[in-house]
């Protein structure tokens, strides 16, 4: 009796594997209250988050160019 190659067996795993992973993924999802879903209207856009996280970010590169210049 062969042993199936390692090819044969993968093109069978991976396709199998994504589907569990995906229906995982929907059950997960599937999960969540609905309730606590917060409206569009309430959250901050894209850009505003990213512009928040580039202010944050020059900050802290000031800090430590800052805590550099004193050593």
């Amino acid at each position: 009796m062969a042993l199936p190659s390692v090819r044969s067996v993968m093109r069978v795993a991976i396709p199998f594997i994504s589907v569990v992973v995906l229906l995982s993924m929907r059950l997960v999802g599937a999960g969540q209250d609905s309730g606590s879903v917060i409206p569009a209207e309430s959250r901050p856009c894209v850009d505003c988050h990213a512009f928040e996280f580039m202010q944050r970010a020059l900050q802290d590169l000031k800090k430590t160019a800052y805590n550099l210049d004193t050593r």
